[in-house]
């Protein structure tokens, strides 16, 4: 097989980041296998057409199960609500095809083990299941870790990580799905926190083993949605109740002993898409923000004190993560690329026979600290993850 044939289904704001990283991968990076973006599926017809129309697809369905059917399909990306995650990614992995889903990769931890065990299922028959928490793709993170993994942090102590976002602070914006339980899992917890959860799990290569923490909802009743496009679409004039979190503040103990402080907002008033983190360790720091994503800010604490500070890295060399497949040095990359870098990591691991990373039961790992995180707001207390 040289061609490798897609089907996504969805195609709102994660569809447009996905499509485009389909069309990107092949003409920037030397893959084994040739993406073909084969169809589409949404629910509404004239949409769905329109959207394989406008993002490069060769025709759109309306009915997800017919993909699985078809032998022109060896992949089935998943872009749509969290709460048909579970559904569609089970049925894609029993009918042999490897599965790219987004985050959160499911609702509850329940969801997430079923499909964990699918996806073990499946890659014992080689068939592959990725999640799509595109940040570990960034440049300036994968860096990050490196210089983890190489020890020059030395033991970690402290790890503080956010994000920030203002798009829900007006309280007329409409209720989008975003904002109810059934479809989201969670609000800012499921939908940014799982994140930052997930990139300071990588970054370290540790994992969180207990937690604290606290939710709360801002605006509780909200506009309806009338049409949605974007992140929350347009306001009616009847309301509805918000049923998920507006932000969630959370502290953890990493198994290596680490302290992490993670605090996930859509109330963060003039920040935009602020995924920040910073980490201690006994021999330096490190320093990201996304609203700088190309800079990482590194501190070496070996260093004679009278010329020690930050050093600000701008992440862009041909030897950084991924960048050497792009631009000359310099030239930043933008939020697309980490989506061109996970199809890239997704098709080489496929045609090697290889479990790409994050994993299903990484997904697993993070709904478990998710749900943790929920059942200590409830109770006020520390929880095992």
């Amino acid at each position: 097989m040289t061609e490798l044939g897609i089907a996504m289904i969805g195609h709102a704001f994660m569809g447009a980041a996905h499509s485009q990283a389909w069309r990107v991968a092949p003409r920037f990076f030397d893959l084994p296998l040739r993406p073909v973006m084969s169809v589409l599926a949404g629910r509404d017809a004239g949409r769905a057409a329109a959207a394989a129309d406008r993002l490069g697809w060769a025709e759109a369905v309306t009915d997800w199960r017919s993909v699985l059917e078809r032998d022109d399909v060896h992949v089935v990306d998943i872009c749509t609500p969290g709460d048909t995650h579970a559904e569609i990614a089970i049925a894609a992995l029993d009918a042999g095809k490897h599965v790219l889903c987004e985050k959160p990769m499911a609702n509850t931890v329940a969801e997430a083990v079923a499909m964990a065990e699918a996806a073990e299922r499946a890659a014992a028959r080689g068939v592959r299941a990725m999640v799509g928490f595109s940040y570990r793709r960034v440049p300036a993170l994968g860096l990050a870790r490196d210089l983890v993994a190489r020890g020059r942090l030395g033991r970690i102590h402290h790890v503080r990580a956010q994000y920030l976002q203002d798009w829900i602070v007006d309280p007329a914006a409409p209720l989008s799905w975003r904002l109810d339980k059934a479809k989201a899992g969670s609000g800012a917890l499921g939908d940014i926190g799982a994140h930052i959860v997930d990139a300071t799990q990588f970054i370290l290569g540790d994992t969180i083993r207990e937690v604290v923490g606290t939710m709360e909802t801002f605006v509780t009743e909200r506009p309806l949605a009338t049409e949605h496009s974007g992140l929350s679409g347009t306001a009616s004039d009847e309301t509805g109740p918000v049923t998920v979190d507006d932000a969630a503040l959370f502290l953890a103990r990493f198994a290596g002993g680490a302290l992490g402080s993670f605090e996930a907002t859509r109330f963060a008033n003039g920040r935009k898409n602020a995924l920040r983190i910073e980490v201690n360790g006994s021999a330096g720091s490190l320093a990201f923000d996304f609203e700088d994503m190309n800079v990482l800010q590194f501190f070496d604490g070996t260093e004679d004190s009278a010329v020690a500070g930050f050093r600000r890295i701008v992440v862009t060399e041909p030897e950084h993560p991924y960048v050497g497949s792009w631009w000359p040095a310099g030239h930043g990359l933008g939020y697309e690329h980490a989506f061109t870098h996970q199809v890239v990591d997704f098709v080489r691991a496929v045609a090697e026979g290889t479990d790409p990373a994050p994993t299903f039961a990484d997904g697993l790992r993070v709904q478990r600290v998710l749900a943790a995180v929920e059942d200590s707001a409830a109770s006020g207390t520390w929880h095992q993850v």
